[in-house]
Parts: C-alpha cells; structure tokens; sequence
C-alpha cells in the first residue's frame, strides 16, 4: 500500500476529516489521495500563516480535531505562528509537515530548515524516520495531540516516504488516555474551605472549555452561590446572562471584578493557569484560601501558593467536589453571590455608558459591539482578533456558549480570527459566523477573504476600520510623547469594502447602531459578506479605560 493512501486512511479512521493546507509539489501525493475520496475534506488557504489557525478554529468551536498539511521550511515556518497560539490555548491539532529527504538533510535541499526548529512551539514534535513507521508514527501523534492537556503536534514525513509503495507497521489506533481523576483527599480538602467560606468566588478557564465542564461550573456555582469570572480562554464557559456571572479577566478588568475577587475568602481557579496577562503580571491579592485544579503540573506555584491544588480534569473535579460539599453542612446559598457579581456588572455598565450609547459616526468600539450584539443570533459563532476591538470584546461583548466565541489567549497574535472563521464555518455549518476584528487585523489576513468566497462559506467579517494601529498609538501617545494617531494612515484611508468586493463578498458599510443592526441582520445567514464599521481612532482603549 502507499503511504499518502495509508495516511489518509488512518486520519479518517481516527475521525479527522478536514485537512487544511495550501498545496505544493512535496504535498501533491496527499492532496491527490484527498481529492478522490469523498470522506475527508481539503480547505485551501491563501497563506500558510493561515493554516494552523483555520485548525484551531475548526478546533475551538467544535471539540474536535483537524489535521494541516505544508510544504517543508517557508510552509513549515509560516505555520509556526498558529501552532504556538494553539499551544498556548491546548487545542488540539495534527500538523503533516513535509520534511526533507533523510539523505538530502544537512545539504541545504530546498526548504529546509532542522527537524528541532519546531520543538518549542508543539506538544510533541515527532520526526518520522522510516517509511514503514509512517502511519504508526501518525498514530501515536494524533493520540499525544488528543490525550487532555491537548495541544498540537507536528509530524515531520521526509518527502520521499510518501509516495512510496510499503507494507506499514501494524498499529491498532491508539485512544488518547483519560485525564486523572481528582484525588479524594485533595477534593476533601477543596470542598472544606469552600464549605466554610462566607464569600466564595470561581474564575474558569480555559479547561472548563476543553472538558466540557460548563455544566459543571454552573452547577457548582450555584450550589455556593458563588460569583464567576472568566478568563479570556474561559470566556463564555459561564454563560453572561447568568446571575452569577461577574465579568472576564483580561487587560481591562476593572476594579470592581478585581475588587470581588480579592475580597472573596475563599478561591476555586478551575481549568487555567495564573498567567501573567489576565492576573495583570500576579499582582492580584487572592485569598489564602486558593484552590487550584489543572491539568499541567508546571501551572501550580506559578505566581501564586495555593491551599490545595489538584492536577486532574475540570469536569470530573468540579462534580467530584459538589458532591463532597452535599455531604457537607452547607449553609443554603442566599442572594449575596448574585449581589456580588450583579454589582461588578452593574459598575461596568456605567463605566462604559456613555461609549456604549455613543450614536455619532465615527462610534467607539463599545457602542458597535452593542449593537451587534442585539443584531447577532444567540447561536451566532464570534470569532474576535487581538488588537484594541478584541479587549472591548472581551469585556463588553456578552457571549453565552463555551464554542461560540472563539479569541486567543496569551500568545495574543493579531490576523487569526478571520482563518478562524474559516475553521469555524467549516466545522459548523448549520451556525452562523461572525468575526470581529480591526483593519490593522485584516491587514494581516486579508486574503483568506478569498478563501471564505471560494468555499462559500457563511461568514460574516465586521471591520472596524479606524485606519490606525489604535492600541499602539494610544500607548505611545500616553507614554512617549508621540503625536496622536503616530501608527496611522488617515492619509492612505483603506477601503475594506472596495478589498472585500473585489475577492467575491457581499459588502456594506454601517456609520450607526441603526445601520449595524440593520447590515448585521441582513448580512447573517446569507454567506460571505463584510461589513465595514467606521470607528473613532481618538476612542479610550479598554486596557486604560476599564482600569482606572
């Protein structure tokens, strides 16, 4: 059997069905094996930079795996960028790097660049030796990929092993192991303090998503009747209408969420580490009481000494711990939970009031991102950029279900969430996509438009063009003495619309709230569109603005 046959083979039959990738001659043999089958589906990007982040959207809004395929050294290196951002969020993904010829490597044969390159931006990097070790060696990838922490791994096949006609190593596909149980002990102790607290309190993470703990968190909450933030990766893994829903810790948490955490007496941080962007470089006061559950060991003792930590899943912690707390003389949960976290967004709403219901064109973000909001069917995916308009999305845009808002975390890299649409709009076709991200984004992704015409996807992307760098000139304004808008191009205005169009979208433009809403709900459910939305580039950045 040939091997790009065999390689195909056992990415079906471990469920992985989308590849995404832009051919080249190294990859041709793959891409011919896809192109004859109606099981698995190839989406061609426009940059390999694309690539992995089409898969992590796939990924993010769906649970489940996607595979990517490029060229060795310019296609390999290019798609470095998305594999760390996919690292730092654990989301799974199969990337097939074609490698150069064992006999050619150390020669200088086109496009090579060392196998090792790649180790500190994957899980796993694994380097295929033989062609008989082909499929066994995917294999045991795709299991590493999946097996909780999840995150992606790089598969390097020489070139010249995958057209070649052998007989595979044998291998049974290989289940990912399951997450480790919470200890009982460790969960004794956890439900102890959480028991005796008066003013309980839960930030949710990222592995709240990935375990599809949602339920969990709510129900845990509510059993405590304790106020819950999230994170920028936990964002939506409590829904926002909750009562007990207090706000998303990011650079523009205000004072009054940090204030409700650090006045709690007790901490659950579930499903995250304590990295240095949402807890603002550790400079948060938490409570001696600090229960912290992960799944990567290296996480606890990060910045902060917890009381108790568990190293084991989300979903299976969180149920373990309620039903230690039944056990338990619990005081029934009153109101003051809610209050709590009814007051943080209550103070939050009048922090942002007047931006919020700005109706003069050029708009502040808050006041655009209102508007779509009330536009945007609930089940509508978000895909959100890096940059200025993804802080005030993160803390003004409400988002109610863990895979229908899609945005980085702390690798933070601007131009993903348009091939994260992509990703999204592939995985789930029967959902709407929106993106939110600003023109200095699209700058950095512009052609994957194309790719949304091509495969005629139901996305919609809203620009918010202020023709400035915002979050940087703001920044070198306050602190540099700069001239306002020093990053900008208000002297070469660009044009989304005139772009979009000319790549096959359907296009609008909307100066208002009215016309927001009006361009959201005629764009949504109608394929691919962009809609341009003239924003201030005077307009606060969150990161200042919500923190004072």
């Amino acid at each position: 059997m040939r091997n790009d046959h065999a390689i195909i083979d056992r990415l079906t039959e471990r469920d992985i069905t989308t590849v995404f990738g832009i051919p080249g001659k190294q990859t041709l043999p793959l891409n011919d094996v896809i192109s004859g089958r109606d099981d698995v589906r190839f989406v061609m990007a426009r940059h390999e930079t694309n690539v992995t982040h089409q898969a992590w959207g796939y990924a993010e809004s769906s649970g489940e795996t996607a595979a990517t395929v490029v060229i060795p050294g310019p296609g390999d290196m290019n798609a470095m960028n998305g594999l760390k951002n996919a690292l730092n969020d654990c989301t799974p993904l199969v990337h097939i790097a074609v490698e150069t010829e064992p006999e050619v490597r150390g020669g200088d044969g086109i496009h090579e660049t060392p196998p090792d390159t790649y180790d500190n931006v994957v899980k796993e990097n694994v380097t295929v030796e033989t062609p008989q070790s082909v499929v066994a060696e995917l294999d045991r990838a795709i299991t590493i990929a999946e097996t909780p922490p999840m995150g992606p791994v790089r598969v390097g096949i020489p070139k010249n092993f995958i057209p070649v006609e052998t007989e595979p190593a044998a291998v049974e596909p290989a289940e990912p192991a399951a997450p480790p149980e919470p200890p009982t002990e460790a969960v004794e102790r956890a439900a102890d303090l959480l028991a005796g607290a008066e003013a309980p309190a839960i930030v949710a993470g990222g592995g709240v998503r990935a375990a599809n703990a949602s339920e969990r968190l709510r129900s845990l909450a509510e059993a405590i009747g304790a106020p819950v933030a999230t994170t920028y990766k936990g964002k939506a893994t409590m829904p926002e209408d909750h009562p007990l829903f207090a706000g998303t810790l990011c650079g523009g948490t205000s004072p009054e969420l940090r204030a409700c955490l650090e006045s709690s007496d007790a901490l659950l941080a579930v499903g995250s580490d304590f990295d240095a962007v949402w807890t603002q470089h550790w400079s948060y006061e938490f409570p001696a009481d600090l229960i912290h559950v992960t799944l990567h060991p290296s996480d606890v003792g990060t910045g902060y000494d917890p009381r108790v930590a568990v190293v084991a899943d989300a979903d299976r912690t969180l149920a373990a711990i309620e039903t230690a707390l039944a056990n338990r003389s619990v005081t029934e949960p009153s109101e003051a939970g809610a209050n709590r976290a009814a007051a943080v967004r209550r103070a939050d709403a009048e922090r942002t009031a007047e931006l919020r219901t700005a109706t003069d064109a050029p708009l502040p973000s808050v006041s655009a991102l209102a508007a779509l909001r009330e536009a945007l069917p609930r089940e509508t995916i978000v895909t959100a950029d890096a940059g200025g308009s993804r802080v005030w999305a993160v803390v003004t845009f409400p988002a109610y279900d863990p895979r229908d808002y899609v945005n980085p975390g702390s690798w933070a890299s601007m131009g993903l969430a348009v091939p994260a649409a992509v990703g999204a709009a592939v995985a789930n076709p029967d959902q709407p996509v929106a993106v939110l991200i600003g023109e200095g984004g699209l700058l950095m992704c512009l052609e994957e438009l194309h790719t949304i015409a091509a495969e005629d996807l139901d996305v919609t992307v809203f620009v918010f063009n202020n023709d400035d760098y915002g979050i940087i000139s703001e920044e070198a304004e306050r602190s540099y003495d700069l001239e306002s808008s020093a990053y900008g191009w208000s002297d070469a205005p660009l044009d989304c619309a005139r772009i979009a169009e000319g790549m096959g979208l359907d296009v609008d433009r909307a100066e208002t709230p009215d016309g927001i809403r009006e361009a959201a709900s005629a764009a949504v459910g109608s394929g691919p569109t962009l809609v341009e939305i003239p924003t201030d580039p005077d307009e606060p950045q969150a990161g200042e603005f919500m923190t004072r």
